[in-house]
């Protein structure tokens, strides 16, 4: 899939394994899973390929997420994203990633 960051912070994250802005600081080790995660999704071609990764349990996400999808980082945080997909020779799926989210705040 093509990734794209909605937040400058996420690209940053994923990038450069840490941020700027001390708003958005976190665990390294949360930091690496986020980094190994981000890499699955730029490497499957399909969001249907992603449930053969039990760890991230895939999900669409309802309520007030509703549209939005989400995969887990690890028990404490999930990446929630939206997926479009653009039709011509080629499928491609764009991931746009939103939010690095505390599950249970």
């Amino acid at each position: 899939m093509e990734i794209k960051f909605e937040k400058e912070y996420l690209r940053e994250l994923y990038e450069v394994g840490k941020v700027t802005d001390k708003k958005y600081r976190f665990q390294p080790q949360t930091i690496v899973k986020y980094q190994k995660t981000i890499g699955i999704l730029k490497f499957v071609s399909r969001v249907e390929d992603l449930f053969k990764y039990n760890s991230l349990r895939y999900e669409a996400l309802h309520g007030d997420k509703d549209g939005l999808e989400s995969v887990r980082v690890n028990d404490q945080y999930r990446i929630e994203f939206k997926t479009t997909r653009v039709v011509s020779e080629t499928v491609v799926t764009i991931c746009n990633i939103l939010e690095l989210s505390n599950h249970y705040k």
